[in-house]
């Protein structure tokens, strides 16, 4: 490194040496600043050769910190580091001073008033109640009305559409049933009288060869010994021999053979008949009952259907009715588990009910039941406001010379009110707390300056201003007792004017000093804290006032959201009573889209105001819709199309170099705009037509009048209250250049008559030259395009070598010595302005003279060939 120091040292001591001797020689010897130029060169040389030999020894970072072109612009120009830095720690210092003073004032508002004795500290001795008092406990109070308000039971009130659809399912599942027994046919099928039930339930699902041998065993004729290979239709095939005889079989063959005696063999197989046919609709609803999928209710139905008689079945239906009225009657609440539904409905049954009977009427109950109750809101509320109001103020009693803390216990609340009531809790202003909060403030303020320094270089002392105006809302409206906090729109304004790291930088340091300061509900700053956030780092991007809005939408439904979950996690309630946490979250979006409308609606005036440059307003300023853009191009149309192609080489160069490019483009697309004062007086407004400067025939004055459009141009930019950023690029797109075609002119009439004298100052513009990047780009671009436009057949190589020679010419000019662009840059923009060149000088396919040509009156039009292109 000391060799890096020896250099520059040198360096600012010839400066001081040439400065010293160009002042004693006065003006009369300036031609010996030119005959000290080569000597200046070779100081330079050897400067560039011990730099490049210092740097080699230094680790990799230091050299990619170091950057040669950066360094040697110090070593040359040191005065520039003596002139701007100590100006912006003067302007910066006493901001920064006035912020940590008036960010502590607001926000640390506990302070001023702290009690040294407070719930949670250790008392320093034994207090007594200097009389007796009654003390209300207002904070416990509170905070009991609020637990009680949290835990109330919900109101429940039955849902007559849920009912209503309840019975709409048991009717189709009633339906169903009666379908199915439709089909099985009456029972019992014969009088009860001659067979009895049980024996026909038997002989209607008797398998076929239990069927043949009862008829033989009662007509007499012989038993089968051994069964036929036929399936039953309730049950497997039965491996019961005629050796184990079945009891139903057996009273089956009596009951028939009694009923035979009594009334014959034909009224018998009569009776036969009406079995068979008994038998056949019994399969065949049997078949169905396994087939059909009753909407989706799969395992309400069963045998027992068909083992009911049709008046057990309608007994069974009218049950279900009324039991099914008394559970909707006494409701059924959400989340009961299916085991408890179904044991009640058991318990609600009649007992007179078979057990078949009751086994179906259990099923299809629980099928259609199903919760019908939903919370009352309204009630629920009346009923926790109820509970609030229930709660009795909690009151501290004391006598006189009573205790109230031994020395070293700790103090609890009851001992804070009675201590705070005799103003014994020592109330004062916490300096130490006061300076300790200022030292955290000064930090805050050195991260977010860290932020700057990163992601935000170069704010204006008006910036910070802002910023400060916008952080001290926060804590102002919390003081007036304004609901919720502005984090929000404080997240929103300071990321659409500065980008996203410093818009969540901004409100995440606000929600860390907040509740340091001051008292603030948790779950208030953090639902805020997080909306603001995720605005902030959304802002950044925004484009249009639309995009704007949305967003607004967004960081409400965020702050909504995050508020409802922290209430059910710090929720102590077993039951949440949710009126009240819906209610809060609803409050908290709605909030946030109201802190988002407010800094919708203040935006455009804080831009004006703060003259800010956010892309939201670069984009609005480039629309070509504007009135300015409008009369450019209507009064000055030339121009206007050159602005247009000079827009679009900036901004090709801008993207690839990682510049503004929305600034760049609104910057262009007004650069020219005082041109307006005197289109005529500019070519490319002409048309062809006649020269205005011919008829002056005097290059000053035509001088005059083309450097008159930056003067007109700010008149004009002022006028439409243009930001100061785009102003700039009116006057330093020209910088200090001479007009080179009119000082040429002066020269010749120089030369034809000896009295004149030119002064190459009467033929340069007033600069100043480019301070930025974008400005740069912009001159650069400007430089650029007429001789682009001049290029018709030229090759790639042609034109670049071209627009090289002008961007030497510039650079040789020290036009861009304060832009920040290097000759690297120059090198990038060249190919990047040569390749929008070849963009807009695309070749076509030219036409044939047969579709050029009109075509003649023999020829029909459909029968030209078209080339499309």
């Amino acid at each position: 490194m000391k060799p890096l120091r020896s250099f520059a040292q040198q360096v600012v001591r010839w400066r001081q040496i040439l400065s010293a001797l160009q002042v004693q020689i006065g003006s009369r010897y300036c031609h010996f600043e030119k005959s000290l130029e080569p000597l200046g060169k070779e100081i330079q040389k050897q400067v560039h050769r011990g730099l490049e030999k210092g740097l080699q020894k230094l680790p990799p970072a230091v050299q990619s910190r170091l950057q040669e072109s950066a360094f040697l612009g110090v070593a040359f120009n040191p005065q520039q580091i003596r002139r701007r830095l100590p100006s912006q720690l003067q302007v910066r210092l006493p901001i920064l001073l006035i912020a940590i003073v008036l960010l502590t004032s607001a926000m640390g508002y506990r302070f001023y008033n702290e009690p040294e004795l407070a719930v949670g500290t250790l008392s320093p001795q034994l207090l007594r109640a200097p009389e007796t008092a009654t003390v209300l406990d207002v904070k416990t109070t509170e905070a009991n009305r609020k637990a009680a308000r949290t835990a109330a039971i919900p109101v429940m009130a039955i849902d007559a559409a849920v009912n209503q659809e309840i019975y709409h399912s048991l009717q189709r599942l009633i339906d169903q049933g009666n379908d199915i027994r439709q089909q099985a046919g009456a029972f019992p099928f014969v009088d009860t009288g001659f067979i009895s039930t049980a024996t026909q339930q038997y002989l209607r699902q008797a398998t076929d060869w239990d069927w043949q041998a009862t008829i033989a065993a009662v007509t007499g004729q012989n038993v089968p010994t051994r069964k036929p290979n036929s399936q039953p239709v309730s049950q497997p095939v039965s491996q019961q021999t005629p050796s184990s005889p079945n009891p139903s079989l057996q009273v089956a063959i009596l009951e028939l053979q009694n009923y035979r005696r009594t009334n014959g063999t034909d009224d018998f197989s009569a009776l036969q008949e009406v079995v068979l046919r008994a038998r056949q609709r019994y399969r065949a609803a049997k078949v169905s009952l396994g087939t059909n999928s009753l909407d989706g209710l799969n395992g309400v139905y069963d045998d027992r259907l068909l083992a009911l008689t049709d008046a057990e079945w309608d007994r069974t239906r009218k049950t279900i009715q009324l039991t099914l009225e008394r559970i909707l009657a006494q409701g059924i609440a959400p989340g009961l588990p299916d085991a408890l539904i179904k044991n009640a409905i058991k318990l609600q049954l009649d007992s007179g009910l078979s057990a078949n009977a009751t086994g179906l009427a259990t099923n299809i109950l629980a099928a259609v039941v199903k919760p019908n109750l939903i919370k009352d809101s309204e009630q629920t509320k009346i009923r926790a406001e109820q509970a609030a109001q229930a709660v009795q103020n909690v009151v501290v009693k004391t006598r006189q010379g009573e205790t109230i803390v031994e020395a070293g216990e700790i103090i609890t609340q009851s001992d804070f009110v009675l201590l705070d009531h005799f103003g014994m809790s020592r109330r004062r202003t916490n300096w130490a707390g006061i300076l300790g909060f200022a030292t955290l403030v000064a930090g805050a303020i050195g991260v977010f300056w860290l932020v700057e320094r990163r992601f935000h270089p170069g704010l204006r002392p008006r910036d910070n201003v802002l910023v400060l105006l916008l952080a001290l809302s926060a804590p102002i409206l919390l003081a007036l007792s304004v609901p919720g906090t502005s984090l929000p729109a404080i997240g929103l304004l300071v990321g659409s004017f500065y980008g996203s790291a410093l818009g969540a930088t901004t409100v995440g340091l606000l929600s860390l000093l907040l509740p340091v300061g001051m008292d603030i509900p948790w779950t208030n700053l953090v639902a805020s804290a997080i909306g603001g956030i995720v605005g902030g780092l959304m802002a950044g991007r925004l484009r249009t006032r639309e995009e704007f809005a949305l967003l607004g939408g967004v960081v409400g439904l965020v702050q909504g959201s995050v508020y409802l979950l922290m209430s059910l996690i710090l929720s102590a309630a077993a039951t949440t009573v949710w009126y009240l946490v819906l209610t809060g979250a609803a409050l908290q979006c709605l909030m946030g889209i109201a802190w988002s409308v407010i800094a919708l609606g203040v935006s455009p005036y804080l831009e004006h105001v703060f003259d800010l440059i956010t892309p939201i307003r670069l984009a609005e300023l480039a629309n070509p819709n504007c009135n300015m853009l409008k009369r450019l191009a209507s009064e000055a149309p030339g121009t206007f199309q050159h602005t247009l192609f000079v827009s679009t080489l900036a901004e090709a160069a801008a993207r690839r170099l990682g510049c503004n490019v929305e600034l760049v483009r609104a910057g262009t697309l007004y650069h020219d705009i005082g041109k307006m004062h005197d289109p005529q007086g500019f070519i490319e407004n002409q048309m062809g037509g006649p020269n205005k400067h011919d008829a002056i025939a005097d290059p000053w004055i035509s001088a005059d009048l083309i450097k008159k459009h930056v003067s007109e141009g700010l008149v004009m930019a002022r006028k439409c209250r243009l930001p100061k950023a785009i102003q700039a690029f009116i006057p330093e797109h020209q910088g200090t250049m001479t007009i080179a075609y009119f000082y040429h002119q002066a020269q010749q009439q120089a030369q034809d008559d000896p009295t004149i004298t030119v002064k190459e100052s009467d033929f340069r513009y007033d600069g100043p030259i480019p301070q930025s990047r974008e400005t740069g780009i912009v001159m650069l671009a400007d430089s650029c395009e007429a001789a682009l436009r001049s290029l018709k057949d030229a090759s790639p190589v042609e034109a670049l070598a071209m627009i090289n020679r002008i961007l030497r010419g510039r650079w040789q000019d020290n036009q861009l010595v304060d832009s920040g662009l290097s000759r690297e840059d120059l090198g990038e923009i060249a190919e990047t302005f040569v390749q929008v060149w070849q963009q807009f000088n695309h070749q076509r396919i030219p036409y044939p003279k047969a579709v050029s040509s009109p075509p003649s009156n023999s020829q029909s039009p459909n029968s030209q060939s078209s080339v499309g292109v």
